[in-house]
């Protein structure tokens, strides 16, 4: 299936005092055949920047541009709310939970206990996180709103571990991981260059690496700068992944939902109603 061929859908929205919490449209249009299903990864790591649109990020960040060549560039990503730590439970466990950027202690399903009930393994790493398991709201560029396992009860804490734990052998690396940069290198506090930089330090080597070892790289923001429309950068980098630009509308809930359906799990929340990333294999 070419890059072009790939159905609309619509967003929608709660009208209740909840936070607006849109998923992709299963009933809009039927979804074309699927003559490439998603592969079942060794490893997927998934990076997650701040508050940037997607233009700002084409505009001043060359080499997250440079990925969006090297990879699937998702033209029509949108995050589901604002501010920021709803979209990331949302991007963890299918639901927003919460409403704000508070610490939050909470109850329920994600994506790591689902991957450890079938036998495979998850972890976060957060740069500046003081210590693996700490729960900590903030300490010096680290905040816990971005890192929502932190606020699971049911969580494994010491599978959350700071980023200089992130292996350079990528063979150790978990089935699926997160990896959240620091109030200044996820732009939140400083330029999308900053960013930038930090991402081609980082990043590369992986990106590099996972294109001829069945491994995934991708790359998001969990908001863009509160617009209505949300639009944010996202892009995919690995083995099979066809380059190009892709039109399929997704939200965090279809990315939760193309993970789950990498590894068999079965989708959780409102990632039940989004549907699953197709044509981007080769």
């Amino acid at each position: 299936m070419s890059a072009g061929a790939v159905g609309l859908a619509m967003l929608t929205a709660s009208c209740s005092s909840a936070p607006v919490d849109p998923v992709e449209s299963a009933s809009t249009v039927s979804e074309p055949a699927r003559s490439n299903p998603v592969p079942a990864y060794d490893h997927v790591v998934v990076v997650v920047f701040e508050n940037k649109p997607r233009r700002k990020v084409f505009r001043d960040a060359p080499y997250l541009a440079e990925l969006a060549d090297r990879g699937a560039d998702l033209t029509r990503y949108f995050a589901v709310t604002h501010p920021s730590q709803p979209n990331y439970f949302a991007l963890f466990s299918g639901r927003l939970r919460v409403r704000d950027d508070k610490c939050h202690d909470v109850r329920g399903r994600h994506l790591a206990g689902q991957l450890w009930a079938n036998g495979l393994t998850f972890k976060a790493y957060s740069e500046g996180l003081p210590s693996a398991g700490s729960r900590v709201c903030a300490d010096g560029r680290y905040r816990r709103k971005h890192a929502p396992w932190a606020s699971f009860t049911s969580f494994r804490q010491k599978q959350h571990v700071p980023w200089d734990r992130f292996p350079s052998d990528f063979t150790r690396l978990p089935t699926v991981s997160f990896v959240i940069p620091d109030m200044c290198h996820d732009m939140h506090d400083c330029s999308v260059a900053v960013g930038s930089r930090w991402a081609k330090r980082n990043l590369d080597a992986y990106a590099s690496w996972a294109v001829n070892h069945n491994s995934l790289l991708v790359v998001t923001f969990d908001e863009d700068d509160r617009s209505d429309d949300n639009h944010i950068f996202t892009v995919l980098v690995g083995d099979g992944i066809v380059p190009g630009n892709y039109r399929q509308r997704v939200t965090h809930y279809g990315l939760l939902r193309t993970l789950e359906e990498m590894h068999g799990l079965t989708p959780l929340g409102k990632a039940e109603e989004a549907r699953v990333l197709h044509g981007l294999w080769g």
